[in-house]
């Protein structure tokens, strides 16, 4: 794997931890704490986040830029399939968040799978 690629990845995988440290702070940080569901869904999902972010970033695995495909798009349909979209501040905080994880996701998966056959 070239250093470049290797460098872009590291790059998605700390954009990711940073993103994980965001959502598990936003309760506060956005205002939406009193919300447990919200709450509860953001923690429980920044830190399976984060935990994929640091795996990641020791031995880079296809499947775990999946797996942050899927946390990002669960951040992204939570807030209806849970019932706290009336909350519009932990409504948009998990679909703007899941929408950046699953395009870093993405863009993780692509250039992994460019790379691979150049």
């Amino acid at each position: 794997m070239p250093n470049t690629l290797m460098a872009g990845k590291r790059s998605q995988d700390w954009a990711n931890l940073v993103l994980a440290v965001c959502l598990f702070l936003s309760p506060w940080v956005i205002g939406f704490a009193s919300d447990t569901t919200a709450t509860w869904n953001a923690w429980i999902a920044a830190v399976v986040l984060g935990a994929l972010a640091v795996a990641t970033l020791s031995a880079f695995a296809e499947w775990e830029e999946w797996a942050n495909m899927v946390i990002g798009l669960w951040l992204i349909v939570s807030p209806w399939i849970l019932g706290f979209m009336a909350n519009v501040n932990a409504m948009w905080t998990h679909v703007i968040l899941g929408v950046l994880v699953a395009a870093i996701a993405a863009w993780a998966v692509w250039d992994y799978r460019h790379h691979m056959h150049a």
